[in-house]
């Protein structure tokens, strides 16, 4: 078989997205949340292994690929009016935008344009989009350096802030820890401008990263602040480790490792109600079934029956 050829990919019963470290600490410039959740998206579709389990190189991958509005509210839990509104726009930023990445090894910033064909079908509800041969290299699967987890993990956040850090996080799950500079955060989340003060910058972005984070998964997230003299220059998170196992596939005898990550936590939560709410539930129940009756109407009813015939 031709190395050039796309072969089979191995599908995933539950979406995976797939990125090198690289893509992952990469700025993503003006991205809104939504139109990075269709990028993500998309990138579940490429896959990486084919049906013997062997990793594909970037030239055996298909490029194209189609999704679907009901595909992305279903996963995203959004209304399906909205969901053609987020492929409609994001097909735009897509073929806009070029991602800013580093290579440290060789000093350098590269610029890579995402996709080379981005078309939404109006009727159909879709958009079919075909990445470039330069973002492939980073979104094939490797044996090393790369972040990989199922898509409804981040399906619940509200921010893109959020849905970043938990990513960064998945990069270091099995430390229990990651340090990044403010300099480098800055970057990540693209805030450009904005939040110029620390104070600000912090509020809005990883702070409240954070409690969502929490939020949504047992991950007892933290961070501390590490300062030069009075300035803080970086971030140390906390956090509880993904536990890694070693499983054997029986049928291949094929080693891999089974990663148990924290927790997520229901959002069925009912509220406890205190003891006004339950005098006020009281009182409401009982005007409902004992309704006082006016009293001029009980004595139109009595005078009615000595009324001469």
């Amino acid at each position: 078989m031709s190395k050039n050829k796309p072969q089979k990919v191995l599908s995933s019963k539950t979406p995976k997205t797939y990125k090198h470290n690289k893509l992952n600490n990469a700025n993503f410039g003006n991205f809104t949340h939504n139109e990075y959740q269709v990028f993500l998206h998309l990138v579940t579709k490429i896959g990486g292994v084919n049906e013997f389990g062997k990793y594909l190189q970037p030239e055996q991958l298909q490029r194209e690929h189609v999704l679907t509005a009901k595909e992305f509210s279903e996963v995203f839990n959004t209304d399906i009016d909205n969901s053609y509104r987020y492929l409609a726009k994001a097909i735009k930023k897509l073929m806009k935008t070029d991602i800013k990445i580093e290579r440290p090894e060789n000093q350098s910033i590269v610029m890579i344009n995402v996709c080379s064909k981005a078309e939404y079908i109006k009727r159909e509800g879709c958009v079919t989009i075909k990445f470039t041969d330069d973002i492939m290299p980073y979104l094939s699967q490797v044996r090393q350096k790369f972040v990989l987890y199922n898509l409804k993990e981040i399906a619940d956040f509200n921010s893109l802030y959020t849905t970043r850090l938990y990513e960064l996080i998945q990069e270091f799950k099995e430390t229990g820890y990651m340090i990044k500079s403010v300099d480098k955060l800055r970057e990540i989340f693209a805030v450009g401008e904005k939040f110029k003060a620390y104070k600000d910058f912090k509020r809005r972005t990883f702070d409240h990263a954070c409690k969502e984070i929490n939020d949504n998964y047992q991950m007892n997230l933290e961070y501390e602040e590490i300062k030069e003299k009075r300035k803080v220059i970086a971030i140390k998170f906390v956090f509880k480790k993904t536990r890694v196992h070693k499983v054997v596939n029986q049928k291949t005898g094929i080693e891999k490792n089974l990663y148990i990550k924290p927790k997520k936590l229901s959002k069925k939560k009912i509220k406890k109600p205190n003891n006004t709410d339950i005098l006020h539930k009281k009182l409401a129940s009982t005007d409902t079934k004992k309704e006082a009756k006016p009293v001029q109407n009980i004595l139109s009813k009595v005078l009615k029956r000595f009324k001469p015939k």
